[in-house]
């Protein structure tokens, strides 16, 4: 009896070992996936009228297949878009995803602003308001941030932001960014619409604190022989790496183009 209990044990023990030894691998795995950033112009494509058309936005996502998406551009509930329309909402379930929307301004009896889409599981949320310069008034801006727990275990940030059309709002805008999540731990992604060039004021500042995932990134607007690069995916983080950046020649769903970029998170 004795000899069996012993068998039992060295039984229990080898399972319980072989199953930390691969939780503890998988922990040490490099983790791969997508990102993608996207304004979608309220699912409105310009050639359509007043038309809404979520499932041109779902379909574009779909045929990328981007683990991250930052949004902006988004209707909650307005009079444009549908009342009871939650369009970060309806995305997320065309595309098998997570969503987190953060509201930057009222609009037509409903809110506006950006979102997150993740395929993995939210674990937090945040949204910081961002400033606009008192003699530079416009509409406000907002930046919606998730943790998200990846397949190895790992934390990590992303973000989606949409900055103001007016430099000093913008420099404002960057600023509170920084503030807000420059001394993070974590690995992040900040991705959006910065309405900025790449050479310009804002880019230059950010570019102290992340990294843009191309330094000869392809250009963004409009859709129809687009000759300008506003949107833009950046890092912060020694263990993130990116590569094959690249603009999605899609010139319906959006008056954007959508940009994507693979990852990998040491």
């Amino acid at each position: 009896m004795k000899n069996v209990f012993r068998v039992l044990l060295i039984l229990v023990g080898f399972a319980t070992l072989a199953g930390f030894s691969k939780e503890y691998s998988e922990t040490l795995k490099d983790q791969r996936f997508k990102v993608m950033t996207y304004n979608i112009h309220h699912a409105n494509p310009p050639s359509a009228g007043a038309q809404i058309d979520i499932e041109a936005i779902a379909k574009v996502i779909n045929a990328e297949k981007p683990d991250f998406v930052a949004l902006q551009e988004v209707d909650v509930n307005t009079e444009r878009s549908g009342k009871g329309k939650n369009q970060a909402q309806q995305i997320a379930a065309l595309t098998g995803m997570k969503f987190y929307f953060s509201k930057a301004i009222d609009h037509g009896g409903g809110d506006y602003g950006v979102a997150v889409l993740s395929k993995f599981p939210i674990v937090d949320s945040v949204k910081y308001a961002l400033p606009i310069h008192p003699d530079m008034k416009e509409e406000d801006r907002t930046v919606a941030a998730v943790t998200v727990t990846l397949p190895n275990k790992k934390k990590m940030i992303f973000a989606s932001t949409h900055l103001g059309l007016k430099e000093p709002n913008r420099v404002l805008q960057a600023e509170t960014i920084i503030e807000k999540f420059g001394k993070t731990d974590l690995p992040m992604i900040l991705a959006g619409d910065f309405n900025a060039v790449p050479d310009s004021k804002v880019i230059a500042y950010l570019d102290k604190y992340f990294k843009r995932t191309c330094s000869e990134c392809g250009f963004t607007i409009p859709v129809e022989k687009p000759n300008k690069t506003i949107d833009f995916i950046m890092f912060k983080s020694d263990k993130l790496k990116a590569s094959n950046t690249r603009v999605i020649d899609e010139k319906y769903a959006s008056d954007h183009l959508p940009v994507v970029a693979d990852f990998i998170l040491k």
